[in-house]
């Protein structure tokens, strides 16, 4: 009997740890959803062929396979590419704004230089 109680004990513990991550990530999913759509609300405070400056939050593998930079000015998002090998998360780098992308919520952008 005790160790009917110590497995039931057990299976509602990994089913509360299950609800929680499952809440954080739905709480996640929102603020990201909600930030989106903010910025589909907005108009990008960069322009199209401008330089600007900004540190690299992470990095990301395009389709093509090619290591993408991920910025933010303004907590506007760009995508720059042709990035050295040797810039890592948290440099400052500049980069010319290319195109937007579609909703204009996000830019392309080239690498131009290190600070």
């Amino acid at each position: 009997m005790d160790e009917l109680w110590f497995v039931a004990g057990g299976v509602v513990l990994v089913l509360v740890i299950v609800a929680i991550l499952w809440l954080g990530r739905s709480s996640e999913q929102a603020a990201s959803q909600q930030a989106h759509e903010a910025a589909q609300g907005r108009e990008p405070p960069v322009e199209v062929g401008d330089v600007y400056e900004f540190g690299v939050v992470e990095f990301t593998e395009h389709h093509s396979g090619e290591l993408i930079a991920v910025g933010k000015v303004e907590g506007f998002v760009l995508f720059t590419e042709d990035v050295p090998r040797d810039v890592s998360e948290g440099d400052v780098i500049r980069g010319k704004v290319l195109s937007f992308n579609e909703g204009r919520t996000s830019a392309d952008a080239t690498f131009v230089d290190t600070r």
